[in-house]
């Protein structure tokens, strides 16, 4: 719990915001004495759960600092581990793998990496992306999640690493079902595009599933 009473809290952060409690009491659907009365006399005691989120929400602020109960962390056995390979993937002209060994490991929640991928965490890794050929869908270096399982290699339309005349290199694939061959895109177009590759011409390591980077 936030060692600031949560009527003080709202009171300052109010302030700060240039907010009045009056108008704060009419954003939520109250009268305007409602929060002033919260504030100055402790009535109501506390906060009513939906008044809390949506004020916690126009604030920006946690719930826990109005009086909600403080957000549980996720449990360490809600918690996974996924390797971070020290290959880089070439967005540009492609990059010989040298030594590919893991450097460490992410820990994801559990159940947020379920939504991204069904693939068992072993068959996971994070890569950094090098060069601009897939920008802007992934900048030079970028980290990506990349899904090497049986599903993750099988080619369909999308962002896949792969090595093509040993470079490895992240590219766009998509697939021609009739001819049974795939476009080899990048998309950036400064860069060129292979059009009608056989699939044998390419080695699919995974694909990539999720991109992270830094904002700047």
């Amino acid at each position: 719990m936030s060692e600031e009473n949560p009527r003080d809290a709202l009171r300052r952060i109010a302030r700060r915001r240039g907010e009045t409690l009056a108008s704060l009491s009419r954003m939520i659907g109250r009268n305007d004495a409602y929060l002033q009365q919260f504030v100055t006399r402790g009535s109501p005691i506390k906060l009513e759960d939906p008044d809390r989120r949506r004020l916690a929400a126009y604030l920006r602020v946690d719930e826990e600092v109005l009086g909600g109960p403080a957000a549980e962390l996720p449990k360490s056995t809600d918690m996974v581990s996924v390797r971070r390979l020290n290959v880089q993937a070439a967005a540009g002209q492609g990059r010989l793998i040298d030594d590919e060994f893991a450097l460490g490991k992410f820990r994801f929640e559990k159940f947020w990496l379920r939504q991204i991928s069904h693939a068992s965490p072993d068959e996971l890794s994070i890569i950094t992306f090098a060069g601009d050929s897939m920008a802007p869908t992934i900048n030079d270096g970028d980290d990506g999640l990349v899904d090497h399982s049986p599903s993750g290699r099988r080619v369909r339309d999308g962002i896949y690493v792969l090595r093509r005349e040993e470079t490895l290199m992240v590219k766009r694939l998509a697939v021609t079902p009739v001819a049974g061959t795939i476009t080899i895109v990048s998309d950036n177009p400064a860069y060129p595009t292979w059009r009608d590759c056989p699939l044998s011409s390419i080695d699919v390591l995974g694909r990539v599933v999720w991109i992270g980077r830094k904002l700047v």
